[in-house]
């Protein structure tokens, strides 16, 4: 899908394209009025992200069914059912679609096609098509330039000669990061390169995959933007969130971000528009890059709820996990407001390094509400939990984040992303 043919397509062609490629039949909906509370929804993954959404489904009334293949997972331990199988196990995917109403997934890299399969019979969100885009960075790309937001400087890579044309690699990319096409997540599958040498052992490295070089912008910081969307077209945003990343992985994020208003409006207006684009139905994170010129860049998005929207449980109305439910169910999306400002903190297995953490401290400042996805092997690098601070003033809170950090042993590293004083 992702050749020259359709480097000028535009987002409606090539979501016609992937869904004739997909085989994915016209999009169904929710009863008018939605399904009723004691109906199935179904999940496809059974990560954190599951997790939270069986319990913000569940408090709404319906029972979830979580497809996966792993016999304990966070998801799976709190579902209503637990189906173990593989993603593009035909047999489970059909039993699934038996069960449940309405289908969605909690990460991007379920095979678009098993989401195809299930739009025959059940309503699916977000479609098939749609996940098919953020799976595929070249795709990706293409998809938001086409709906007018700007991206990073950057050249497709398909073999080891793409390197060497200075026609499709100029000069002026470098110094760059090499992104695989597929598959890569929390900073997996890239590496910095400083010019075309480090470019070509990188790329062997990677095994020759396809990927995509990506010109190194001077970054302010990082920002990103959660939103859910109906099958009616309306839209919720949540409040532009500012992030820090260590070492690839979400490690902070503030709520709201330390950025002038205009910005944050520009930030809304991008995200909302490649939704519109993509006709997406479902939670969709958006991230961006601010230059210190003050421009915003897409960098990726994210098909499901995102990490940087975790405050959402303890600082909004409604939920990211929330939202999904209620799209999934077809009811009416919630309210975005956020009652205080949100400090979340991403707690990895490497808290686990001297035995198990003090939560008991953690927990002595009253602002602090801890969550634990259950999972029971803490390894460097793996999500484990978060802890999310909330207070009236944003000083003091992101005051409180860091001496819980300093308590757990969390401290910045050199490459992490910029953390504004």
């Amino acid at each position: 899908m992702a050749d020259s043919r359709f480097d000028d397509a535009s987002p409606s062609a090539l979501l016609a394209a992937l869904a004739s490629q997909l085989r994915e039949p016209p999009r169904r909906r929710p009863p008018a009025g939605g399904f009723a509370p004691g109906d199935w929804l179904g999940l496809l993954g059974g990560g954190q992200l599951g997790r939270m959404f069986c319990m913000a489904a569940q408090s709404l009334g319906y029972r979830v069914c979580v497809l996966d293949p792993a016999e304990d997972s966070p998801a799976a331990a709190t579902a209503d059912a637990h189906l173990r199988a593989a993603y593009d196990d035909a047999d489970a995917l059909d039993r699934l679609a038996a069960r449940c109403v309405s289908v969605t997934t909690e990460f991007e890299n379920v095979p678009a096609a098993s989401l195809a399969r299930l739009a025959a019979s059940v309503v699916v969100s977000p479609s098939a098509s749609a996940v098919a885009v953020a799976q595929d960075r070249r795709l990706e790309k293409r998809f938001i330039r086409a709906a007018g937001v700007d991206v990073a400087p950057y050249a497709e890579i398909a073999s080891a000669a793409d390197l060497d044309d200075a026609d499709k690699v100029p000069d002026a990319l470098f110094p760059a990061i090499l992104k695989l096409v597929r598959l890569g997540y929390d900073g997996k599958g890239q590496a910095r390169v400083a010019d075309r040498a480090e470019a070509r052992a990188a790329f062997a490295r990677m095994g020759a995959q396809p990927c995509v070089l990506e010109q190194r912008v001077p970054l302010a910081m990082e920002v990103s933007v959660v939103l859910a969307r109906g099958f009616d077209g309306a839209v919720a945003a949540y409040p532009v969130a500012e992030n820090v990343h260590r070492d690839g992985i979400l490690a902070v994020t503030t709520v709201p971000a330390r950025i002038p208003p205009a910005l944050a409006g520009r930030a809304l207006d991008a995200a909302a528009r490649i939704a519109a684009a993509l006709d997406y139905v479902g939670v969709l994170c958006v991230e961006f890059f601010v230059l210190d010129d003050g421009r915003l860049l897409a960098n990726e998005m994210a098909p499901r709820p995102h990490n940087s929207g975790h405050y959402t449980i303890d600082a909004c109305v409604s939920s990211q996990f929330a939202q999904q439910a209620r799209v999934m169910a077809g009811l009416p999306l919630g309210s975005v407001r956020q009652s205080e400002p949100a400090v979340m903190l991403n707690l990895l297995g490497d808290c686990w390094a001297a035995g198990e953490p003090d939560w008991a401290g953690v927990l002595a400042h009253p602002q602090a509400c801890l969550h634990l996805y259950g999972k029971r092997e803490a390894r460097p690098g793996r999500k484990m939990g978060h802890v999310t601070v909330v207070g009236p003033a944003l000083g003091d809170v992101v005051d409180v984040a860091a001496r819980i950090e300093r308590r757990l042993g969390i401290v910045d590293r050199p490459g992490d992303t910029p953390r504004p004083a």
